[in-house]
């Protein structure tokens, strides 16, 4: 097994290193165009061979650019992104390429092919009609153009976001001022003659959730809901203009392809069919969790009088949740770190996997990785022969991008010397890391975003697929691809899981029922404010996408004001920006496609529900999950694959159900 040598990533060099990788792709393609007739053996599979290798030079660069930021590298992968933009308009958009592979797919030798080697060549087919093939060079032109910006734009969104919030830092002298933070937030915010607090997700949360001092609580919750905004420190990381330049971008590339709005571009490649469907899903979403919403937060404001704060701000609601909890339920997730030390967290979940699929982990310290927290992990079937590999970086620190992903270093492929290239996931998170002599211990929240990191993993390195188009979450329907992270979630919830998972880091002791039993009792604490806030998140990123008329004016804070209007039950500060750093539908991939969270969650939690009627660890249920629903990839449509696993279409009541929404009280 060959792995990247990470330590060998030189900036200066980057640039020259893509544009040998491109040019060889370029004399790939041409050669291949002049075999004829086209078959899968002379078109695809050498096309996919030059793509695999370019995926993996610019696989690491752009996930270093993510985890181990720096000018150098920064400016190294600006200057990659035009041209990797401009390659992947000229495949798209070559007429050669696509007559070539409508050939194979109107051949006689199509229905030979197999199932997956057919879903690639569909994929393509669509694929080139999304990317302008039949275009007039002069639009192509314009096409190519647009892409270009769109790469641009939402990196800049995507630096701007991390300046901003790495330039930011409030250090504090007294120690009164901290009242209430956790001994371990106090400790990795110690500085030389102080503490220095940051908008990192560990601190920043922290501070939201437990700062007695109101004042520092307004002060943190403004820094961190105006980064990159208008209203932020540095006027120039205001992704305010950025925001409408790639909304304008999109309108128009969906249109130059001859849809009407981008939405309706993008669920040309989802599950749900048309913009309507959507909508009407997220409103029925809706109409079912407004009504536990309103009385959640009726009920916090009550508790919150009877604490002394007659008025909820903002920067009150996370810490009165917390102490209402506590009151209700005895417990809070503070509580709960000790019991979860990652080591042992990590060793239940590997025994987990290996009584559901099979399949083990083992440590290899002898990798390059790009930094000396990363974990690099090999992964063997039953039979012990491998199947995988898995790097896992797991603690926030500055120049890493906030929030957790999985992202794919390489796909499983069957090469054209019959050599198996091996899947290789990246899983990445930015919980708080080791302080003192004591291992990194995780909230129980932190381990739903762990077990659902591993979730895209194990859809990744499972697959049973040698087509790279289509192996592991590779053509998989954005609307669907949450679903394997979202079904792992369920797992930490059950008593036999969190007994392997927990073991005080001071005396082993697994989470006592009593305790065990009280998280399980507050599940369902503000569900339904959690569920609307979502929902609010998904009908914004989908209306702005919908509702975009380049002849007016920016709508975005309009329609989000709207939105919130109808849906939100907690106040919102009137210089709250959310926007300026929702980089998930700016600078990710889930434009006009965050309703895909709640989409898939329907998926997996009518997935979960037939290992509750059969059995949690039934042999055939866990043999039929894996060998359909992660074996598979996108190699058959989504909607096939579940019913194919469950017997039937998807129903919402298993995610009403889990989400204690089945009933609501007015």
């Amino acid at each position: 097994m060959s792995t990247p040598d990470f330590s060998n990533i030189q900036p200066d060099k980057i640039e020259s290193q893509l544009e040998q990788h491109l040019q060889h792709n370029r004399e790939v393609l041409n050669k291949v165009l002049k075999q004829t007739p086209a078959t899968w053996e002379s078109l695809i599979l050498p096309l996919n061979e030059a793509d695999n290798t370019l995926h993996q030079f610019w696989g690491c660069i752009s996930h270093c650019h993510a985890v181990v930021n720096s000018p150098a590298l920064n400016s190294a992968y600006e200057a990659c992104l035009p041209k990797l933009s401009l390659y992947a308009t000229e495949m798209g958009q070559n007429a050669d390429l696509y007559r070539a592979i409508q050939s194979i797919a109107d051949s006689d030798t199509f229905e030979s092919l197999s199932p997956a080697q057919q879903q690639v060549i569909r994929h393509a087919l669509r694929d080139f009609t999304l990317s302008g093939v039949a275009l007039s060079d002069d639009k192509k032109q314009q096409y190519q153009t647009l892409q270009a910006q769109l790469a641009e734009l939402t990196n800049r969104f995507q630096q701007n976001l991390l300046d901003t919030t790495n330039a930011w830092s409030l250090p504090i002298k007294d120690k009164s001022e901290l009242a209430g933070l956790p001994d371990h937030t106090l400790a990795a915010c110690q500085s030389d003659d102080g503490w220095t607090l940051n908008l990192q997700a560990p601190c920043y949360l922290a501070v939201m959730s437990y700062a007695d001092n109101r004042d520092l609580r307004e002060t943190i919750y403004r820094a961190f809901s105006t980064r990159a905004s208008d209203l932020a420190d540095n006027p120039e990381w205001d992704n305010t203009a950025l925001m409408d330049e790639i909304l304008s971008c999109r309108h128009q590339l969906a249109q130059l392809v001859g849809f009407e709005h981008y939405a309706d571009y993008s669920l040309a490649t989802k599950m749900a069919s048309d913009t309507d469907t959507v909508l009407q899903f997220l409103q029925e979403l809706a109409d079912k969790s407004l009504p536990f919403a309103k009385k959640e937060f009726s009920t916090l404001q009550k508790f919150a009088r009877e604490q002394g704060c007659e008025a909820l701000a903002p920067w009150d609601v996370a810490y009165y949740a917390e102490k209402q909890q506590t009151a209700l339920f005895d417990f809070n997730q503070e509580t709960l770190r000790p019991y979860f030390p990652i080591d042992k967290v990590l060793s239940g979940f590997f025994w987990l996997v290996q009584q559901l699929f099979g399949i083990t982990f083992q440590e290899n310290n002898d990798v390059s990785t790009w930094h000396s927290d990363v974990r690099f992990y090999e992964i063997f079937d039953g039979n012990k022969k491998q199947i995988g590999h898995i790097y896992l970086d797991m603690y926030a620190r500055k120049d890493k991008r906030g929030g957790a992903w999985m992202d794919d270093l390489q796909g499983r492929f069957s090469k054209a010397d019959g050599t198996l290239q091996l899947p290789t996931a990246l899983l990445n998170c930015n919980f708080s890391a080791a302080v003192g002599d004591k291992p990194a211990q995780l909230t129980h929240d932190d381990i739903e975003t762990l077990f659902h990191e591993f979730g895209h993993c194990l859809h990744h390195l499972l697959t049973q697929v040698d087509c790279l188009d289509v192996s592991g979450i590779n053509g998989v329907s954005w609307d669907a691809v949450e679903l394997p992270s979202q079904f792992m979630e369920n797992w930490c919830w059950e008593k036999s899981i969190i007994d392997r998972i927990s073991g005080h880091v001071d005396t082993g002791e697994k989470i006592p029922d009593a305790l065990f039993e009280k998280m399980r009792a507050a599940k369902h604490y503000q569900i339904g404010m959690q569920m609307v806030r979502q929902i609010e998140f998904s009908l914004f990123d989908f209306r702005i996408h919908l509702a975009y008329q380049p002849d007016q004016p920016s709508q975005i804070q309009a329609i989000l004001d709207e939105i919130r209007a109808n849906m939100t039950v907690v106040p919102i500060a009137p210089f709250n920006r959310f926007q300026h750093g929702f980089s998930h539908i700016f600078a990710g991939g889930y434009a006009a496609g965050y309703y895909s969270y709640k989409w898939a969650e329907v998926l997996s939690s009518d997935a979960y529900a037939r290992f509750e009627e059969d059995g949690l660890f039934d042999a055939k249920v866990a043999a039929d999950y894996r060998n359909i629903i992660l074996g598979q990839g996108g190699s058959q449509d989504a909607i096939d694959l579940f019913k194919a696993f469950r017997g039937r279409e998807p129903s919402i009541d298993a995610l009403l159900r889990h989400s204690g929404l089945v009933t609501a009280e007015a």
